[in-house]
């Protein structure tokens, strides 16, 4: 286990923030040189039935990385985000996001359940909010 000193993920959730040493073991068992991916986070916090913000703090206490977005905006070297704007956005995802925007900005989560509903991969949502010009915010995972 290499757990690094300066811990500077740890730092934006305070002093009083407190480590769930079942979540920090799972997460040191499936990471791979401190990394652990977004899909991985996802899989552990359903797997011991809690939640992904609770997966990413751990991973932010133990100062590893949460890398490879399902979005494709963080963790993909060696320019980090690989999700494109589409070139083609159809009407009904273009109203699905815009409804679904908060202070014109669309949530991590509300992207994700878009994806579901229309049944299409993460990412083409991400791709259409690029060509759209919409941030994507509050990642699930606290990542972003």
């Amino acid at each position: 286990m290499n757990l690094h000193k300066d811990n500077q993920f740890a730092q934006k959730h305070g002093p009083d923030a407190k480590l769930d040493i079942l979540l920090k073991n799972e997460i040191i068992n499936r990471a791979k040189e401190n990394k652990i991916s977004c899909a991985v986070a996802f899989k552990i916090a359903n797997e011991l039935q809690v939640s992904a913000d609770a997966v990413g703090m751990t991973v932010d206490l133990i100062n590893y990385r949460l890398v490879k977005c399902q979005l494709g905006l963080f963790g993909y070297q060696p320019n980090k985000k690989i999700v494109k704007p589409q070139n083609k956005v159809s009407e009904d995802l273009k109203d699905a996001i815009s409804d679904a925007l908060i202070q014109g900005k669309l949530s991590c989560k509300n992207a994700w359940d878009i994806a579901s509903q229309f049944k299409v991969h993460k990412m083409k949502v991400s791709g259409a909010c690029e060509a759209m010009g919409i941030k994507i915010k509050h990642c699930q995972l606290g990542a972003f």
